[in-house]
């Protein structure tokens, strides 16, 4: 996952902390814009975009909860996590019901912040690469119309996929030659996370390369631990 480019606001009204901070997200590749209070932060978040925000729960003028409510007012999908020295679990409570990503109470290990923000940045990107309004798709020797469902194999007949089948080929194919995360497939055609629907996804995975077995170009590998990978072999060596 590439860092660099990535823009972060951070809002954070201890100076020195705050600058510590900044220098440290720097070192790792992000462009990070340093606002002193809450009032500063909106104003500055109004004049860029921003692929993430770092806020401070305790500011003079404007507190951090406020701030993530003006900015979800502009913004429902920037990633926001809180910094707080108070571990109460009301306030955590409370960040999640104004739309946080994630919680760090400080003192904090600054490579579980990097750990986090590149986590958060990685699902905010396979996510949109899954809410993509593409519906065609050639894969190899086939094409896939994801309206109609039908998988056609050169000039044969069509077959005509489950909505399952049908949701997780085309999830695969806007991954082609890539990474698709197990936990992605899951949540967004299943909506949920667990054992036996992981196991269910396997039997559609079958099915899957079962239709696809007809073209030796194409294949679905399974990446251990992290999700599958749909390679059409004469993409990959171009």
């Amino acid at each position: 996952m590439e860092t660099e480019n990535k823009k972060i606001l951070l809002v954070e009204d201890d100076p020195n902390f705050g600058t510590v901070l900044k220098d440290y997200l720097a070192m790792n590749d992000y462009d990070v814009v340093h606002a002193k209070n809450g009032m500063e932060g909106f104003e500055k978040f109004k004049k860029d975009d921003y692929d993430l925000c770092i806020l401070d729960v305790m500011m003079p003028y404007k507190d951090g909860f406020t701030l993530a409510k003006e900015i979800r007012e502009k913004n429902e999908d920037v990633p926001i996590i809180f910094l707080t020295a108070k571990a109460m679990k009301e306030d955590v409570l409370k960040g999640y019901k104004v739309g946080a990503d994630d919680y760090l109470n400080k003192p904090f290990d600054s490579e579980v912040l990097l750990m986090k923000i590149k986590a958060i940045i990685q699902r905010k990107a396979t996510d949109s690469i899954a809410d993509s309004k593409q519906f065609e798709f050639e894969i190899g020797n086939f094409h896939l119309n994801s309206k109609l469902r039908f998988l056609t194999y050169k000039k044969e007949d069509p077959s005509k996929l489950s909505p399952k089948e049908n949701e997780l080929l085309r999830l695969l194919a806007l991954h082609k030659n890539d990474l698709m995360p197990r936990e992605l497939a899951l949540t967004k055609i299943w909506r949920d996370d667990n054992y036996f629907t992981s196991r269910s996804m396997d039997v559609y995975i079958a099915k899957l390369r079962k239709y696809l077995s007809t073209d030796d170009g194409v294949e679905i590998i399974n990446i251990h631990g992290e999700g599958f990978r749909l390679v059409v072999k004469d993409e990959v060596d171009q």
